[in-house]
């Protein structure tokens, strides 16, 4: 997985830690901060793609956190949560940067649903979903076009790469030679052409050079082939 790092700044132990269990429940890595210092103390020392910050801080107040954090990490998403729940409170933290803002007591779905748009909007979306595939310790990144097993680079050639990602895309589908010839070549498949076959030999030695206990290519006889899931 692509990671989402979201930092949670936050003095009530108990919904910092609910924070924590609700994140981290949907495959986000959380990290609690319980005063604005400490906040920019962890920014100072990670990236965060968002930030859900409370305002009632103990030393230094939320808005004067939201101005720093803009000043010197603009890229970083705030969601402000608060139990200030006036209009003059939610426009000046708007104005401040905030990329939106969440009353006390909060709905745990609503929150998810705006920590997912809030990443959207600023291109930090978790990739889980599309861009990355896993299977066990086999990661392919779309994105970065690259595929690694147990945390080792996997050399793929271009067409080694593609049916790969064929395959994980949908990992409990069989594929036929004629599906991957015709998907990754983009050409009629001929019925003839051992090409598939060898690619497909290619692509499991090179994964059980890094790992030989483990299988990752199933063939399904008489029909083609699938992730073994």
């Amino acid at each position: 997985m692509n990671h989402v790092k979201i930092l949670i700044v936050e003095d009530d132990m108990d919904i910092n830690n609910l924070l924590v269990e609700l994140l981290t429940g949907q495959e986000y890595e959380a990290v609690s901060a319980y005063s604005g210092t400490e906040a920019l103390l962890w920014l100072e020392k990670q990236n965060f793609d968002l930030v859900l910050l409370d305002l009632m801080l103990p030393g230094m107040p939320g808005e004067d956190v939201l101005e720093k954090i803009k000043k010197d990490y603009p890229d970083t998403c705030v969601i402000a949560v608060s139990a200030k729940d006036d209009i003059e409170s939610k426009i000046h933290m708007l104005r401040g940067g905030a990329d939106d803002y969440i009353t006390k007591p909060f709905d745990t779905e609503e929150l998810l649903a705006r920590v997912e748009v809030a990443l959207r909007k600023n291109n930090k979306a978790d990739a889980k979903q599309e861009d990355i595939y896993c299977l066990r310790d086999l990661k392919l990144d779309v994105n970065n076009i690259l595929v690694t097993l147990k945390d080792e680079p996997v050399s793929l050639t271009k067409r080694e790469y593609l049916i790969l990602k064929l395959l994980m895309s949908h990992p409990n589908r069989v594929y036929t030679k004629n599906n991957i010839f015709e998907a990754v070549w983009e050409e009629e498949f001929v019925g003839e052409d051992n090409a598939v076959n060898v690619h497909i030999s290619n692509i499991r030695q090179k994964l059980a050079k890094i790992d030989p206990e483990d299988t990752y290519i199933q063939t399904v006889w008489g029909i083609g082939f699938k992730m073994k899931v």
